[in-house]
């Protein structure tokens, strides 16, 4: 396996299936089969799932909120995904552990670094949920913090399209996809990968990127192998 540890990050809007809002019990079963395949090699796994599907589902009805209270709002939505997880991972005898930066211990544990990596380095799938637990930060700079605390070795950015292109490919059809790209040229050419903090937190940490279609079966276990799966981002840039 090319990967020892890996943060793997979760868009909540991925757990919505074909719904408008809320979590598709399809999607919890795939990705927690997918998680477990890579498991079952010996990868130590933790996860960033973030909150759209819930949050902007409540959006949607025209509620107004200010930043913060939203912010907050958002944090829940991503422990409520999290438990959600936890539960279809459990269901297929997945150790897991959900570690929350809002504390709320009648569901889950305090995030804590040292007892994090101890889950970790046991077998047991770590979720984060709650964000940094401050308002402001989004759930991608949650999980380039948590990656770089618990010393992993990439974060794996599931999305519904195969890499980073050179332009939107759902509305480019001339668009072309990069197979390695890096830091440096990402900011140069101004895609939108990761929310600027996020990134600035991955470049000045070496922490590599790995952008792929998580929908795509079996993109995950490749991914981990080392497979060419998606587009990597990196220190060196070297475009085949």
């Amino acid at each position: 396996m090319k990967y020892k540890r890996i943060l793997l990050k979760l868009s909540g809007e991925s757990l919505m299936g074909d719904g408008k809002y809320g979590i598709d019990s399809k999607m919890l079963t795939k990705y927690s089969t997918e998680i477990n395949e890579i498991i079952e090699q010996g990868i130590e796994v933790a996860i960033v799932i973030g909150g759209g599907n819930i949050y902007r589902g409540i959006q949607s009805e025209g509620a107004g909120f200010d930043r913060v209270q939203g912010d907050f709002m958002g944090m829940l939505a991503t422990i409520i995904n999290g438990m959600a997880l936890q539960s279809a991972l459990e269901s297929i005898n997945v150790q897991t552990r959900l570690l929350t930066a809002i504390r709320m211990e009648q569901v889950a544990e305090p995030y804590i670094r040292r007892k994090a990596m101890r889950h970790l380095q046991k077998g047991r799938v770590v979720i984060f949920g709650g964000g940094t637990g401050n308002p402001y930060f989004t759930t991608d700079t949650a999980a380039t913090l948590r990656a770089i605390e618990v010393e992993a070795d990439v974060i794996l950015k599931g999305t519904r399209v195969d890499g980073i292109y050179t332009a939107d490919p759902e509305k480019d059809p001339t668009a072309t996809k990069y197979e390695t790209i890096s830091f440096d040229e990402v900011f140069q050419k101004k895609l939108n990968i990761m929310d600027l903090t996020a990134f600035t937190l991955c470049q000045e940490n070496n922490l590599p990127i790995k952008v792929f279609n998580m929908n795509e079966k079996g993109n995950l276990i490749k991914v981990c192998k080392g497979e060419n799966v998606g587009t990597l981002v990196n220190f060196e840039f070297k475009e085949k």
